[in-house]
C-alpha cells in the first residue's frame, strides 16, 4: 500500500509540474499575426484547410503530428526543405522518409502568400495546423493556443535528422535522456509519445518483436499473447517483406485520447519504446495517471506547447520562405 501511494503521489507532481500554464518562449507568443495579413486572419485560414482535408481524409491528425515531431527537434521547417545539388535534406534522412503531409503545408503557404506575402512562416504554420489537426481528432477539449513568430531555418542536412532523433526501441531510460537534450522531462517525453494514440507504424518495426525477440526464436512475452497473434496475421513470417501498416492504439485508432496509456498498461504496446514508459519505473505512475484520470488533453497540449518551443529561430533569424520547399534567394 506505501509503495502504491507512493507511486500515486509521485504522478501527481508531475502532473502539477505540467499544470503550470506555460508563458511565452523567448520572442514567440500567441496572436503574433494579428494586424499583420491585411485583414486576413491567418489561423483560420489554416484551420480552414486542415478541415477540409481532415474532412477526406483523418489521417491527416498522425501525418502532421509525426511531421511536427521530426521537425521539433529544432522546430524551423527545415524538414520541408528539399536537397540540393546531390545533398540530402532531412526528409531524406532514413527516419524521415516516411514522413507526409507536405502538400498540406504547401496548400497552406500558398493561400497564405497570395494574401500577405513574406510573412508568415512554413514552422508556424506547421504548429498551427498540427494543433488544428489534433483538436479535429479528439474534440475540443485538446484545444490550446499555439505560440507563433518563429522564423524559417536556412539550413537542412540528413545526418542531422539521423543523430537527433528518439528510435522505437529506446528504454524509458534512453527516451527520457534524447528528451532531455531538448529541455525536455520525463513527463513531457510520456505526454509526447502519447502522439502515438493517432500512431502508424509499419511491420519491419513490429516483426522483431514477433518471432525472434532477442534471438529467441519466441514473441516479445511482454506483449498480450492475443495481440502478438493479430499482429502475425497482418505480418506474416512467409513474407518477411511485407511491410503492411499497423495502427500503434489498436482500440480507438484516429481518434486522440488516453487510450494509448490503457492499451500500453495492457501490454499491447505495438513499439519497443511504448511498451517500456508503461512498465518503467521512472514513467509508470504517470503512464497509469494518464491512462486513468481526465487530464490528458490539457497536459498534452501544453506538452505541444513546450515542444514547438525547441531551438527556434525568431527576430531577424533565418527567414521567411516564399517556398516551403526551397531557401529564398
Amino acid at each position: 500500500m506505501a509503495i502504491a501511494t507512493a507511486a500515486a503521489a509521485a504522478a501527481l507532481a508531475l502532473l502539477c509540474l505540467l499544470a503550470v500554464v506555460p508563458t511565452g518562449h523567448g520572442a514567440l507568443q500567441v496572436g503574433f499575426y494579428k494586424g499583420k495579413c491585411n485583414g486576413t486572419d491567418v489561423e483560420a485560414t489554416v484551420k480552414r484547410i486542415i478541415a477540409s482535408r481532415f474532412s477526406r481524409d483523418r489521417t491527416i491528425v498522425p501525418i502532421l503530428l509525426r511531421l511536427h515531431f521530426h521537425d521539433c527537434f529544432g522546430c524551423d521547417a527545415s524538414i520541408l526543405l528539399d536537397g540540393k545539388g546531390g545533398k540530402k535534406a532531412e526528409k531524406d534522412a532514413d527516419p524521415n522518409k516516411s514522413v507526409n503531409g507536405y502538400d498540406v503545408i504547401d496548400q497552406v503557404k500558398s493561400a497564405l502568400e497570395s494574401k500577405c506575402p513574406g510573412v508568415v512562416s512554413c514552422a508556424d504554420i506547421i504548429a498551427i495546423a498540427t494543433r488544428d489537426a489534433v483538436v479535429l481528432g479528439g474534440g475540443k477539449q485538446y484545444t490550446y493556443s499555439v505560440q507563433t513568430g518563429r522564423r524559417d531555418g536556412n539550413v537542412s542536412v540528413a545526418s542531422e535528422a539521423d543523430s537527433n532523433l528518439p528510435g522505437h526501441t529506446l528504454s524509458a531510460s534512453q527516451a527520457i535522456a534524447k528528451f532531455k537534450t531538448k529541455g525536455l522531462n520525463a513527463s513531457d517525453t510520456v505526454l509526447l509519445l502519447g502522439a502515438h494514440t493517432v500512431g502508424i507504424t509499419q511491420c519491419s518495426f513490429v516483426r522483431p518483436r514477433l518471432y525472434n525477440y532477442n534471438n529467441s526464436g519466441k514473441a516479445d512475452p511482454a506483449m498480450d499473447p492475443a495481440l502478438v497473434s493479430r499482429l502475425k496475421s497482418t505480418c506474416p513470417s512467409s513474407r518477411p517483406t511485407a511491410n503492411n501498416f499497423i495502427v500503434l492504439d489498436q482500440r480507438t485508432p484516429l481518434t486522440v485520447d488516453n487510450s494509448y496509456y490503457k492499451q500500453i498498461l495492457a501490454r499491447r504496446g505495438i513499439l519497443k519504446v511504448d511498451q517500456n514508459i508503461a512498465t518503467d519505473k521512472l514513467t509508470n505512475a504517470t503512464v497509469k495517471a494518464l491512462a486513468t484520470g481526465s487530464s490528458f488533453p490539457t497536459l498534452f497540449g501544453r506538452a505541444m506547447v513546450r515542444m514547438g518551443a525547441i531551438q527556434v529561430l525568431t527576430g531577424k533569424q533565418g527567414q521567411i520562405r516564399k517556398s516551403c520547399r526551397v531557401v529564398n534567394k
